[in-house]
C-alpha cells in the first residue's frame, strides 16, 4: 500500500507548526542532532532525542503552546523572564531543614547558562498557570505551598497523595496543574537538585547499613535488629531504627556553576583580592598556600574548592522539655568572597544525623559517604559547566 501521501501531509503539518525552523534553529545554534530537548505536548521538555523523532513528536503531539522563548534549542536565555513567585523556595525539606540551608543557588536575578537543560525545563515548567486562566499562582508556587503545609504539619506520604486528588478532581478545573501524587511532587522538586539519600544506621551508631552491610537485618558489631520494634517485640520489618539523610554535594556543586554569577564569584580569591600582604579572606592564610605549594596542579586551577565542614546538634522539636538532638554536617565554600562565605543559601548540607542522642566520636561511622564523595571530588569530576567563563573544566575539591 503506498503510504506516501501519508508523509507527504505530515510534512506539510510540520511545517505549518513550525516544527523544521525550530529543529533548523537549534542545530544552527550547536545543538547535537542526536540530542535534543523535546518540547512536544507528551515530553514537555523532559527527554533528549534525535532530531527525527522530535519532529515526529511535534507532528503527532503539537507543540508546546507556552514555549514561545527556544531557550532549550539555542535562543538566549536572558530574554526569558521569571516571574516573582519563582522567588519562593521550599521553606523545609522532607526532614524538616529549611531550604535555602539546603539548596545551593543565587538570587533570582541569576542568569543562568543555556547548558543547564535541567534546571531550565524546571522554570519553564513551574511557569504555567497552576489552571487555565489563574493568574495568581504558577505551577511552582502552588507545589511549594502544599508541601510546605505537608511538612509544617506532619503530613504522612499517603495523606499528601490524598489531598492533592480532592485538589484535582474537586477544587480546580479540569486542566489543572497540580501534581496527581507525593511521587509525582517528589519528581518535580528533584529537579532542583533536592534528592536525598535515607541510609539505615545501627542505633548504637556501629555502622552504616550500605556497602557490604546494605542487606544486612542485624547489626554485625552489637547485634540489635536494624528495624524498629513494635508490640510484644515483634519487629516491623522496613522501618528502621535510625536513619542518615544524606544530600550529595556533587550535583549541587555543579549547579553552582551554572549559575553566572556564582561561578564568578567563586574565582573572586584570584580575579579581586588584593596581595598585600593583609589577611582578609582565607586566600590570605598560610593552609591556602600550603596546599598552592604541596599541590601545584590543584592550586593552579582557581575553581578547584576549598571547603570547611562543621556540625552541632540542635532540637528540631522547639521544646526546652525534649532532649532530642539532631546533627547537620554543613560544607561552606572558602572560594567566595568574605561577604558571601557564610551567608545561610551558600551553606551546604550535607548530612542530617538523627537524634535522639549526639553521635559522639561514633560520626566517623556517619561521615562515610561525604567521605567517598569528598575523595571522588579530591580526584576530580569531569565535565563541570562553567557558564561564567563557558567552557567545561574537571573540578577537584580540597577540605582545610
Amino acid at each position: 500500500m503506498d503510504k506516501s501521501w501519508m508523509h507527504a501531509d505530515r510534512r506539510s503539518r510540520a511545517f505549518e507548526l513550525g516544527v523544521e525552523e525550530l529543529i533548523q534553529f537549534a542545530l544552527e545554534s550547536g545543538y547535537n542532532v542526536n540530542k535534543l530537548c523535546c518540547p512536544c505536548m507528551n515530553c514537555e521538555h523532559s527527554k533528549s532525542l534525535k532530531a527525527g523523532v522530535v519532529k515526529d513528536h511535534l507532528v503527532e503531539f503539537g507543540i508546546d503552546k507556552t514555549y514561545t522563548n527556544w531557550i532549550w534549542h539555542g535562543e538566549n536565555v536572558s530574554n526569558v523572564s521569571v516571574p516573582k513567585e519563582h522567588s519562593e523556595t521550599v521553606e523545609q525539606n522532607p526532614i524538616g531543614i529549611g531550604q535555602n540551608d539546603y539548596s545551593m543557588g543565587g538570587s533570582d536575578n541569576e542568569e543562568f547558562s543555556e547548558d543547564s537543560d535541567e534546571f531550565l525545563r524546571f522554570v519553564e515548567d513551574g511557569d504555567k498557570p497552576l489552571y487555565l486562566g489563574c493568574t495568581h499562582f504558577t505551577k511552582l508556587n502552588g507545589l511549594v505551598k502544599t508541601y510546605n503545609l505537608k511538612e509544617k504539619h506532619g503530613l504522612s506520604d499517603a495523606c499528601y497523595s490524598d489531598m492533592l486528588i480532592l485538589i484535582i478532581g474537586m477544587l480546580l478545573p479540569e486542566g489543572n496543574e497540580v501534581p496527581g501524587s507525593f511521587y509525582d511532587a517528589k519528581k518535580t522538586l528533584c529537579s532542583l537538585g533536592m534528592e536525598y539519600e535515607n541510609i539505615h544506621a545501627c542505633p548504637n551508631d556501629c555502622i552504616l547499613y550500605r556497602d557490604s552491610n546494605v542487606d544486612a537485618t542485624t547489626c554485625p558489631t552489637c547485634g540489635p535488629s536494624r528495624w524498629k520494634l513494635g508490640k510484644n517485640e515483634i519487629e516491623k520489618v522496613g522501618v528502621p531504627r535510625k536513619v542518615l539523610w544524606y544530600f550529595p554535594p556533587i550535583p549541587r556543586f555543579r549547579k553552582m556553576f551554572q549559575s553566572v554569577s556564582t561561578a564568578k564569584s567563586l574565582t573572586w580569591h584570584a580575579d579581586e583580592q588584593l596581595n598585600d600582604g593583609k589577611m582578609r579572606h582565607p586566600v590570605d592564610s598560610p593552609t591556602w598556600k600550603l596546599v598552592d605549594d604541596q599541590w601545584p596542579a590543584f592550586g593552579i586551577e582557581p575553581r578547584n574548592l576549598r571547603l570547611a565542614l562543621s556540625s552541632n546538634g540542635f532540637n528540631p522539636h522547639s521544646s526546652l522539655s525534649s532532649r532530642y538532638s539532631c546533627w547537620p554536617v554543613i560544607l561552606v565554600s572558602y572560594n567566595l568572597p568574605p561577604w558571601l562565605c557564610m551567608k545561610r543559601k551558600y551553606m551546604m548540607l550535607t548530612l542530617l544525623i538523627s537524634g535522639p542522642k549526639q553521635p559522639g566520636n561514633d560520626i566517623d561511622v556517619y561521615l562515610q559517604p561525604l567521605i567517598d564523595d569528598l575523595k571522588t571530588l579530591w580526584d576530580g569530576v569531569q565535565g563541570v559547566y562553567d557558564s561564567y567563563r563557558k567552557d567545561y573544566f574537571t573540578l577537584k575539591v580540597v577540605l582545610f
